[in-house]
């Protein structure tokens, strides 16, 4: 780690630190050349490897970017997505695999939107569980309704 003040090539770690949620470590260096302070942060990084091949890292953006398509129009909110983004990260974090499918993000964050929008989940499954006919939807429909799902929305508190 080089030292932002001197740009010596060399610092000592002094205090480490863990983050709230665990998946960031903040440490507190000094550089021996300049004695100055600094902080960094270090995360494990999660790459998503693509159709295409490429890979990317892991990003919660894109995960609320695609539910929010689904919740279109339902009464989902922001801070709702965020937790759902969150929880799929964890879900893939807990894996303990670096690098993930991204046909596997979407299949993972299957059962937090279902919990969160049945509608949603219908719609969203649809892509990612190739739904090519009505019998489809009506076999995910029968199952949601068999699991007592079927009147679940998001703030939905009532006993379906």
């Amino acid at each position: 780690m080089h030292c932002p003040f001197c740009r010596h090539s060399d610092s000592r770690v002094v205090d480490s630190r863990t983050s709230d949620d665990g998946a960031t470590i903040r440490r507190r260096r000094q550089c021996p050349n300049c004695s100055r302070r600094f902080s960094t942060s270090e995360t494990a990084s999660l790459s998503v490897l693509k159709r295409s091949g490429v890979s990317e890292p892991f990003s919660r953006a894109k995960v609320i970017s695609g539910v929010r398509k689904a919740c279109q129009g339902r009464p989902v909110s922001d801070d709702e997505l965020a937790m759902l983004a969150q929880r799929v990260e964890e879900n893939i974090r807990s894996s303990g695999l670096a690098e993930i499918d991204a046909h596997q993000v979407g299949l993972s964050i299957l059962q937090p939107l279902q919990e969160l929008d049945v509608v949603a989940y219908l719609r969203f499954a649809s892509v990612y569980q190739d739904f090519n006919s009505l019998v489809d939807f009506e076999a995910a429909i029968a199952r949601l309704r068999s699991e007592g799902l079927e009147g679940a929305q998001a703030g939905d508190t009532s006993p379906a």
